[in-house]
């Protein structure tokens, strides 16, 4: 036969303990501090809200699918490393995204006037023989043109031979540049000959010659085509027309002008008709599409597709370990112990966000080159991921083979449904959830809006766990005074007059005070959450009810908490955002105890505490038992005593 393999409980608690801390300290020093990092890439809060929101929605509906897919295939240790490695190695990525300069890109505008320098009327229009840049915002005289130009004319030196007088000889063939138009300076005789042989005027190196007998007088182009390419208006007609030499300038045609605003009209409705094509096709494409947008909207998807991408590879590792370690427990009878390893999970979460804040706060302002100090957040959640997989290759996880066995998540929803004391539980968690869920996206930028620092933020949020800690040590007092739906009643009021004391916020050290409130809070809320579990679940269902309780207030609510916070957060504020969720949440308060006394009492045996009385009965019968046979067995010796005496 084979031998069992002996179960070490102690090591397996150990192992469990250490898993639990290493991965909630990870978790905890850069969470709590992500939406500061989204505030500093330029995000604005409604994109914040997004973000968070979108990722604790997958985080509800891929944890249990990929803690049952790990089940079925029995590839608990490989998913839990994998979720390890590959989670500190994607959030490493939202580090090489830079940020964005809100000042100037937030209320992007772009600047139409430094635009093409060509000219509007495209193929047809008439260009320069100088580049438009160097045209001059004030000219004396614009220099014509032919008439009867071709569809692709360019200024020659014509106009300045008809508008300028003829020159002595000995300024034959010397020529001057005037308002960023070149003008050829030929010999009187050379132009008489022209004139008389009806030839044609000699032309420059650089410009083709046109024949004189062709020019008409009417319509006439001139020079400010190139003016219109930099948008500088053109020239009014009370300006003197002389050119720098003296001679006559020339005769603008409001035929011509006409004509120019109407070629540029058609090329602005084709450049429209254009672009708009472009964008109809790159709507189809996401790539092409961020392509369009700015750079503000350009780093919100990016970003939302990395913390997409990260929540998937981070979700399955709780579920996946806490299922490997309570079933492997329950296998040697020792699931009951297993709820050792929750105040490891919470000491692991202060030490990490206490000492990410410590350690943070005296880091220089750019560290390993260019990143900013917010990285080292980034840098501590991938090491103390990797110092834990050595851990998570020894823990010692169950494989169960029994794959028709599902997790009775929907047995426990029947449960919750059919009971209304755990329905007003169930809409309470909710409400919490989306209340939490402002507190821990927020709460950060308002203490950094008054002056905190992340020594401060650390030390605020480690005490608030540290406080959630330590009610256990109160929990014996408060359930003498206080029955399980009244301290449910008391820890969610509790969180209300935090977040309304957190809109009054006035200095870094501030938040102390209502931090401490988390004992009641957090602390008793799940007190009371547990013990209405236990007075509804049925026997093998209590982990499920609690996984209920749990998704709807961590995941469900966090995540509507987060798109609603963010939104109203962008619309009035921090400040009405806190005093907002404290108003819901004190209503919620006061109507609860009614709801709670209108529900009817259902009386519900305690399988768990049944199970437990059957066993001490059999004990005593078992000891009945015995004492009745060593009675009868008196009795027989007595009477053969007898026998023998007679």
């Amino acid at each position: 036969m084979k031998r069992n393999k002996q179960i070490n409980i102690q090591r397996t608690l150990a192992l469990a303990g250490a898993f639990h801390f290493l991965s909630s300290c990870a978790r905890a020093s850069l969470l709590p501090f992500l939406t500061l990092f989204l505030r500093q890439q330029g995000l604005s809060p409604s994109m914040t809200g997004i973000i968070m929101g979108t990722k604790h929605l997958i985080a509800l509906l891929w944890s249990p699918a990929s803690s049952l897919l790990s089940k079925h295939y029995n590839q608990r240790r490989a998913v839990i490393v994998g979720s390890l490695v590959c989670s500190a190695s994607v959030a490493l990525l939202l580090l090489f995204f830079p940020p964005v300069e809100v000042n100037i890109n937030c209320h992007f505008t772009s600047d139409l006037s430094g635009g093409s320098t060509q000219s509007p009327t495209g193929g047809g229009g008439i260009k320069s023989s100088v580049a438009p840049h160097t045209l001059p915002r004030t000219m004396d005289s614009p220099a014509k043109t032919l008439a009867d130009a071709q569809p692709a004319p360019v200024l020659t030196n014509e106009t300045a031979l008809l508008d300028k007088p003829l020159l002595p000889k000995d300024n034959a063939n010397k020529s001057q540049t005037s308002g960023g138009v070149i003008k050829s300076i030929v010999a009187p005789s050379t132009l008489s000959k022209t004139k008389a042989n009806n030839a044609t005027v000699p032309q420059s190196a650089s410009v083709p010659a046109k024949r004189l007998a062709d020019a008409k007088p009417a319509p006439v182009l001139t020079n400010e085509t190139a003016l219109y390419d930099l948008d500088i208006p053109p020239l009014s007609e009370d300006i003197p027309n002389k050119s720098p030499t003296g001679g006559g300038g020339a005769i603008k045609s409001s035929v011509a002008l006409s004509s120019l605003s109407k070629t540029r009209k058609k090329r602005s409705e084709i450049k429209m008709e254009e672009e708009e094509e472009e964008n109809n096709q790159r709507q189809f494409e996401f790539l092409g599409s961020l392509k369009v947008m700015d750079a503000h909207h350009q780093l919100f998807f990016l970003i939302l597709i990395t913390v997409s991408l990260w929540e998937l590879m981070a979700s399955p590792l709780e579920w996946t370990a806490d299922d490997g370690l309570y079933e492997y427990l329950d296998f040697a009878d020792a699931s009951d112990r297993y709820r050792i390893t929750s105040i490891w999970k919470i000491l692991g979460a202060a030490f990490g966000v206490g000492g990410t804040g410590l350690l943070v706060s005296r880091l220089p302002c750019l560290i390993a080159g260019d990143f900013p100090r917010m990285a080292a957040h980034f840098f501590l959640y991938a090491v103390i991921g990797f110092v834990a997989l050595p851990v998570a290759a020894y823990l010692p996880l169950h494989l169960n083979k029994k794959r028709d066995r599902g997790f009775g998540l929907l047995k426990a929803v029947q449960l919750v449904h059919n009971s209304p004391h755990a329905l007003l539980c169930v809409a309470t968690t909710f409400l919490v959830g989306c209340a939490g869920s402002v507190v821990d996206n927020f709460l950060l930028w308002q203490m950094q809006d008054h002056g905190s620092s992340e020594m401060h933020m650390g030390v605020s949020l480690a005490l608030a766990l540290i406080s959630q800690a330590a009610y256990p040590l109160l929990k014996g007092r408060i359930s003498k005074l206080l029955s399980p739906g009244k301290v449910l009643v008391v820890g969610a009021a509790s969180l209300g007059v935090q977040c309304f004391y957190f809109s009054f916020l006035w200095g870094p050290w501030a938040v102390i005070p209502a931090q401490m409130l988390s004992c009641l809070s957090s602390g008793a809320l799940w007190w009371a959450v547990k013990i209405q579990c236990e007075e509804v679940a049925t026997p093998g269902s209590e982990r499920s009810m609690r996984r209920i309780f749990s998704s709807l207030s961590l995941n469900l609510g966090s995540s509507l908490g987060s798109f609603a916070g963010g939104f109203v957060v962008q619309r009035f504020g921090l400040t009405w955002l806190f005093r907002g969720t404290a108003m819901c949440v004190m209503l919620w308060c006061v109507c609860l105890p009614l709801l709670q006394f209108k529900a009817p009492q259902q009386c519900r045996i305690n399988y768990s505490r049944l199970l437990a009385a059957n066993g001490s009965d059999a004990s005593d019968s078992e000891s009945e038992s015995d004492l009745l046979e060593k009675a009868m067995e008196e009795n027989r010796s007595k009477n053969n005593s007898g026998r023998k005496i007679h």
